[in-house]
C-alpha cells in the first residue's frame, strides 16, 4: 500500500467544482495619480487652478458630490440607507431585492462609515522665515462611503438573466457584481 500521495491526487480525486454562473465578482478603479501627495497637489494647482492645494478644497467638492447623490434619491424616490456598525450589507440588500418590483432599476442607496486612506492638509513652517504654509500628507479617516444597488436586466448567452450591481464612492470607487445562479 503506498502512504506517500501529494495533495493534489488528493484534491483530483475526492473534490469537484462546477461553476454555473459567477455569483461576485469586484472591481477596484482609481486614478493612479490621486493615489498620491503630489498627485493631489498637482490636480488642485493645475487642473482646479488653485494657488496651493488644502484638503479644505476636497471638502467643498465632496459636499456637492454627496448633496447631488442624496437630492437625486430623493428625486426618484430611492431608498437611502444607513447602515449600522456590524449590520451584514448583503442581507440588507437581499431584503430589498426581494420587494423590488421593476425590471430594472437603482434598488437602493446606501451610506456606510468606512475607515479609508484620505489627505489631509498640515501646517509646517519655514525655518527661515518662521512663516507657515499648507503641506499635503496621507492619513486614515473615518468617512462615509455611498453604495448604490442596481439590478439591470441582461441578454446574456447563460440562463441568468438579471445583474446585481454595487457602486461605491466618493471615498472609494469599487464595484461588486454579483448574478444569481441558474435554476
Amino acid at each position: 500500500m503506498n502512504l506517500s500521495r501529494n495533495v493534489s491526487e488528493m484534491i483530483r480525486e475526492h473534490v469537484t467544482l462546477e461553476v454555473e454562473s459567477i455569483d461576485r465578482m469586484y472591481l477596484n478603479i482609481y486614478q493612479p495619480q490621486l493615489q498620491r501627495d503630489l498627485g493631489v497637489v498637482g490636480f488642485f494647482r493645475h487642473h482646479r487652478g488653485q494657488a496651493f492645494a488644502s484638503s479644505s478644497l476636497m471638502a467643498t467638492m465632496t459636499r456637492t458630490f454627496v448633496t447631488s447623490i442624496e437630492s437625486f434619491a430623493k428625486a426618484q424616490k430611492i431608498p437611502l440607507i444607513t447602515f449600522q456598525k456590524g449590520q451584514r450589507k448583503d442581507d440588507i440588500a437581499a431584503s430589498y431585492r426581494a420587494k423590488f418590483s421593476k425590471a430594472e432599476g437603482v434598488v437602493f442607496i446606501g451610506k456606510a462609515q468606512e475607515k479609508a486612506s484620505v489627505f489631509r492638509t498640515e501646517k509646517r513652517y519655514q525655518q527661515q522665515s518662521g512663516k507657515t504654509y499648507p503641506w499635503i500628507v496621507r492619513s486614515t479617516a473615518m468617512v462615509n462611503h455611498y453604495t448604490s444597488m442596481r439590478w439591470i436586466e441582461t441578454s446574456a448567452p447563460s440562463s441568468s438573466s438579471s445583474v446585481l450591481t454595487f457602486l461605491t464612492t466618493p471615498s472609494s470607487a469599487s464595484t461588486a457584481t454579483s448574478m444569481p445562479s441558474s435554476s
